[in-house]
């Protein structure tokens, strides 16, 4: 009897393999990342949810991970999937949230003394 009380709470444990809560926005993401996104080895996820922070802070983190699962499910070329890699997650980072627009339009050129003459 105990011996099998024994095996079943091991199962048991091997069984639930849970996790605890995420520590903070980088983990929260690279375990979506890791969830979400197949193409994306473990360790991609972790730089590439580093290289994002500050979209993680604004909590855009989903509509980055969201943009790089999409990225990634089409092929990049003899079957194969497209890169996981820093440029695919800076492109989406920078294509979320304030920032999708482009940010602000550039100042005017300021006018010089020679601008003055001429009107």
């Amino acid at each position: 009897m105990l011996v099998v009380l024994a095996l079943a709470t091991g199962a048991a444990g091997a069984a639930c393999n849970a996790k605890g809560p995420p520590g903070g926005f980088e983990q929260t993401c690279a375990r979506a990342c890791e969830v979400r996104d197949k193409a994306c080895e473990p360790a991609e996820c972790w730089r590439g949810c580093n290289l994002v922070l500050d979209r993680l802070a604004e909590h855009e983190g989903e509509h980055v991970i969201a943009c790089v699962a999409t990225a990634t499910s089409g092929s990049g070329g003899a079957g194969t999937p497209k890169a996981c890699d820093d440029r695919l997650w800076a492109r989406c980072a920078a294509r979320v949230g304030t920032h999708a627009d482009g940010g602000p339009p550039a100042p005017a050129l300021p006018k010089d003394f020679e601008d003055l003459d001429e009107e």
